[in-house]
């Protein structure tokens, strides 16, 4: 009987990756550290690390896992990586040959936990990314609560990869590349002994102090030029609300100019991620993101003051295929389409899959954020260990996003703000 893409994904057995994957490491990835300004600096010799130990680096794009293999040199990581992404047919063969290890984000996942430590047994080295997912709004996010009792159960050195201008030079609303410069520092964040002192919620404290960082406000220091044909195009799927006219939706970029379509408040988003206005009378942040930031607490304000708060609107639905990968600009394969709706309670879908009613709840409490795969024209959790996606009409994700981080911490989820969190 054929086997199912997650049996297969089941029954794999992780090793550590190929002896060949240094190879192309170095043949196909090592030329784009320089077209991409890529500069590496180590404070620990990174040769004479002894394995095994696990590395954790910040979450801010998705070229993040080439600048952490690169900085990490002869070692051989096993990524711990995206469930999904397992989906996708352009990323298969690199998977199989780095001996990536699936994780279903911001879940709890026993088998990524049970294969992480059997690496780390046979004296090997395990990497990921404690926020979880890369970042939305070019800033730092809370990083996964159990972070901290995972390192201290595993026991081994933990190595930082601290990366600065990868956002920039792939922001969370734009699939465009843009060369500009990332920094990249590797240093040693926690010893065997340190772990054994530090009890998980201070071990957690560490790591998100150590994170805290804003791409933008980095930038105004750094001012390093990147290059893109048309900068702000999409970025009004995260910049979504006027902070002239206060109306949603109706902001739209092209080239280098965003104009919000109801009021014609106007600012030029230049090659430094300046923005700049357009005359006396434009109204506009210091950086992208204070203005994400105003957004999510104009959203918090609306939640404290409104207990009958409702965000609802019709999703198609997407979901993991059972045997055939996905085409490389699939994150999922649409099966139904329904009404999403988000109250003070939590999520919950009613409409229709594989041509059946379907419909599902999720708790609050339960729900801390979400996903995305690519963009921000989508967004996906799980729902009791299953992978949906939701697809909306309008461009709303941020909202959504916003909106549901808020409910979880208002009704005392676990995924809260932290206080040095800079959005």
């Amino acid at each position: 009987m054929k086997l199912t893409i997650n049996e297969k994904l089941l029954k794999r057995r992780i090793k550590r990756p190929s002896v060949i994957y240094p190879i192309l490491k170095t043949i196909v990835v090592k030329p784009n550290l320089n077209k991409w300004n890529v500069t590496i600096k180590e404070k620990i010799d990174v040769n004479n690390i002894k394995p095994p130990f696990i590395v954790i680096f910040n979450h801010l794009s998705r070229f993040d896992y080439v600048f952490v293999s690169m900085a990490l040199k002869k070692h051989r990581l096993n990524f711990m990586v995206g469930y999904n992404e397992f989906y996708r047919a352009h990323l298969k063969l690199i998977f199989k040959l780095a001996n990536s290890i699936p994780k279903k984000n911001f879940t709890s996942d026993y088998y990524a936990l049970k294969n992480s430590k059997r690496v780390l047994e046979n004296k090997g080295v395990v990497a990921f990314s404690p926020e979880g997912m890369s970042s939305i709004a070019g800033t730092n996010q809370p990083i996964v609560i159990g972070t901290g009792k995972y390192l201290k159960n595993c026991n081994v050195p933990v190595i930082y990869v601290n990366i600065k201008g990868a956002y920039l030079m792939a922001p969370k609303y734009s699939l465009d590349e843009r060369i500009g410069k990332v920094d990249v520092v590797v240093e040693q964040i926690f010893s065997p002994e340190e772990l054994n002192k530090l009890s998980p919620h201070e071990i957690e404290k560490i790591i998100n102090q150590a994170f805290t960082h804003d791409e933008y406000l980095w930038n105004k220091t750094q001012k390093v030029k990147y290059q893109a044909i048309d900068f702000a195009k999409n970025i009004e799927t995260y910049l979504y609300r006027c902070p002239n006219c206060l109306k949603e939706f109706q902001m739209f970029g092209k080239d280098n100019l965003v104009r919000c379509q109801a009021c014609n408040n106007a600012f030029e988003l230049n090659a430094y991620y300046d923005l700049i206005s357009k005359d006396a009378n434009s109204l506009v942040f210091e950086t992208p993101s204070l203005w994400f930031s105003w957004q999510r607490n104009l959203i918090k304000k609306e939640l404290i003051d409104n207990l009958n708060f409702k965000l609802e609107e019709e999703v198609d639905l997407g979901m993991l295929p059972k045997y055939k990968y996905l085409n490389k600009d699939q994150t999922s394969n649409i099966v139904g389409r329904g009404l999403l709706t988000l109250t003070h309670q939590g999520l919950s879908f009613e409409g229709i899959k594989d041509n059946q009613d379907y419909s599902f709840f999720i708790k609050s409490v339960d729900l801390p954020t979400y996903g995305m795969c690519t963009d921000m024209s989508r967004f996906y959790t799980f729902v009791e260990g299953e992978f949906h996606e939701f697809y909306p009409k309008t461009k709303s994700v941020a909202k959504w996003l916003l909106a549901t981080e808020e409910i979880h911490r208002l009704n005392g989820g676990k995924w809260q703000a932290i206080k040095n969190e800079t959005t």
